[in-house]
């Protein structure tokens, strides 16, 4: 474990800025949020009616073992019930793997830029990190696979990764697997998946049944659209989720996010909408940039990742002031897809701040 003395040397997530805070900071009326890749079309009706029919049972604690999700989730997936587990959102699976695997004395590669908070987990249990650059966005797979040891017990894929939103193919993915010890836990996270366009993206699922040290991370945060309920889940082998299991705090998914996630994962009619859109928003995206010169990669996500020439710590104040919340990376800015008039209003702010290259 990390000394409590240390503990200050944290790095602190920074989500999006609230609409309400850049509102009052800078007395607007109107804002719109692009920073945290949220659904902008919200959830499925359907979500509000299954909770306001839970609200008389709120002195009651939920299902710890999300038997009635699980149930659900493994139909939809076509897995065993016995390979799921669920959490406060994925982060929390995050979390409970760093708990069960990494401590003082072992590594884990993952890498840069990726999601932050599986470092900031791995650094909490004392394990060594070994960050492995990016390639043009893209995980250097070659370069992970020769950072791997015998203190090696974890291995971080993000796919499609953030914030670069570039995923790694079927074949790639597949040799990749091959060369990992059957002793590292390889943890795919696939938060974006549902909004995956690409042919040969790989079938985890798939893979799982050949790769037994593979973990699966999803989540109800994005495409679904209740972030605010944070349900994630995981899926692996069932010698996985029992060690999972016996880390994880009890009732640890409330009884209302429970019952969301079984309505919005019934209306997949509301998922496709929501990724047609998305693509949608992409291409009047990516013909806004290409207009104006500025450089990014192609995007198998809700959102895209900018390399503008300018500062990205001054784009995202500039953005702000003119009511358009994004986010800021050391050499890029990332925003979200949002709908087909939040897109013009970002596209619009960032002409008037950008310098056309």
């Amino acid at each position: 474990m990390i000394p409590k003395s240390q503990i200050v040397t944290l790095p602190v997530y920074e989500p999006g800025k609230p609409i309400e805070d850049v509102k009052r900071e800078l007395g607007l009326t109107e804002v719109i949020k692009l920073a945290s890749n949220e659904n902008p079309f919200g959830c499925s009706p359907k979500v509000k009616e299954a909770i306001t029919a839970q609200l008389d049972s709120l002195s009651i604690y939920p299902d710890g073992a999300c038997l009635e999700l699980r149930a659900a989730v493994a139909s939809h997936l076509h897995v065993a019930e016995d390979q799921l587990m669920f959490g406060n959102g994925s982060d929390e699976i995050v979390m409970l793997i760093t708990r069960a695997y990494l401590q003082p004395g072992t590594n884990t590669v993952m890498a840069t830029p990726t999601f932050s908070v599986y470092k900031t987990n791995a650094t909490i249990e004392g394990a060594d990190v070994i960050e492995v650059p990016c390639i043009d966005g893209d995980h250097d797979l070659d370069g992970m696979l020769a950072s791997i040891n015998e203190q090696t017990r974890v291995l971080w894929i993000c796919n499609p990764n953030n914030p670069t939103g570039k995923s790694i193919n079927k074949d790639k993915l597949t040799a990749f697997l091959k060369q990992v010890p059957e002793r590292v836990l390889v943890v795919l996270d696939e938060a974006y998946v549902e909004y995956v366009k690409s042919a040969d993206f790989p079938n985890a699922l798939e893979l799982m049944k050949e790769y037994k040290n593979l973990i699966v991370l999803r989540t109800f945060s994005k495409i679904y659209g209740i972030a605010a309920l944070r349900v994630g889940y995981g899926i692996a082998d069932e010698s996985i989720i029992d060690k999972l299991n016996r880390v994880r705090e009890p009732f640890n998914v409330n009884s209302l996010a429970q019952k969301a996630a079984l309505a919005a994962l019934a209306d997949q009619e509301f998922v496709a909408k929501c990724k047609q859109a998305n693509t949608e928003g992409l291409a009047q995206v990516y013909a806004a940039l290409d207009e104006m010169g500025i450089a990014y990669y192609p995007s198998e996500t809700n959102f895209v990742y900018m390399l503008p020439e300018q500062n990205p710590r001054e784009i995202f104040e500039a953005m702000m002031r003119k009511g358009v919340i994004i986010r800021a990376f050391p050499q890029a800015i990332r925003v979200t897809i949002g709908s087909r008039d939040e897109n013009e209003k970002m596209i619009a702010a960032l002409k008037s701040v950008l310098t056309p290259v």
